[in-house]
C-alpha cells in the first residue's frame, strides 16, 4: 500500500464511530473530502495523506510522534502544521478566538504552499458543510458550535480565505469565497 492508501485506512480507524457536531455524519467524510479537495490542486501522496490525517492528532489520542512515525517526517511536519493546540484544560468556547488567532497568524508566516493547499481543503470541507447547515437550519446552525456567534466565524473565515489567495487559481478557491457568500451575505 502506499502512503496515502495507509492513511486513509489509519483515519478511517482513529475516527471509527466519531460524528460532526451536531449531526449523524460519520466524521471521517471530512477528512476524506480534505484530501479529495486537495487532489484538484496536488497529486503529491504525502500532502494527501496528510490532508487525511489533518485531525487526526486534534480529534483523537493518538499523537504527532506517532503519525511521523507510521508516515515520515514530512507527513508528520505537515499534519503538524494544520494541528490546532485545543487547550484541553480549558473550555473550548473560552479559548476559541485564542485559537483562531493562531492558526491565522501561522497561516500568514507559513510559506509552504502545500500546508495552504491542506488547510484549503479542510476549510473548504468545513464551509460546504456549514452552506449545507445553514440552508436548512439559517441562524440556528451556529448553536452547534462552541463559538455560537456567526460573526466571529465569518471574521475567522475571511481571514483564512484571505491568507489562501496564493490558490487563488484553483476552483476550490472560487467554491470558497462563494460559499462564504453565501452564509455570510455582505461580510
Amino acid at each position: 500500500m502506499n502512503v496515502l492508501e495507509q492513511a486513509i485506512i489509519f483515519a478511517v480507524q482513529a475516527h471509527s464511530g466519531a460524528c460532526r457536531k451536531g449531526s449523524q455524519e460519520p466524521y471521517i467524510l471530512h477528512p476524506l473530502e480534505a484530501a479529495a479537495i486537495a487532489a484538484t490542486m496536488t497529486d503529491d501522496p504525502e500532502v494527501l495523506a496528510a490532508a487525511v490525517l489533518h485531525d487526526v492528532v486534534e480529534d483523537t489520542p493518538h499523537t504527532l510522534e506517532e503519525i511521523r512515525q507510521r508516515f515520515g517526517q514530512r507527513v508528520g511536519d505537515l499534519v503538524s502544521a494544520e494541528t490546532e493546540d485545543k487547550r484541553e484544560d480549558r473550555p473550548a468556547a473560552e479559548t476559541w478566538r485564542i485559537r483562531k488567532e493562531e492558526t491565522i497568524e501561522h497561516l500568514r508566516r507559513e510559506r509552504r504552499i502545500e500546508v495552504k493547499i491542506i488547510v484549503m481543503g479542510d476549510k473548504l470541507s468545513n464551509l460546504r458543510a456549514m452552506h449545507r447547515a445553514y440552508l436548512r437550519w439559517g441562524d440556528r446552525l451556529w448553536d452547534r458550535f462552541n463559538q455560537k456567534d456567526a460573526a466571529a466565524h465569518a471574521w475567522y473565515y475571511k481571514e483564512v480565505g484571505e491568507t489562501l489567495e496564493c490558490l487563488s487559481e484553483y476552483p476550490a478557491w472560487e467554491e470558497y469565497w462563494r460559499l462564504y457568500r453565501g452564509i455570510w451575505p455582505g461580510k
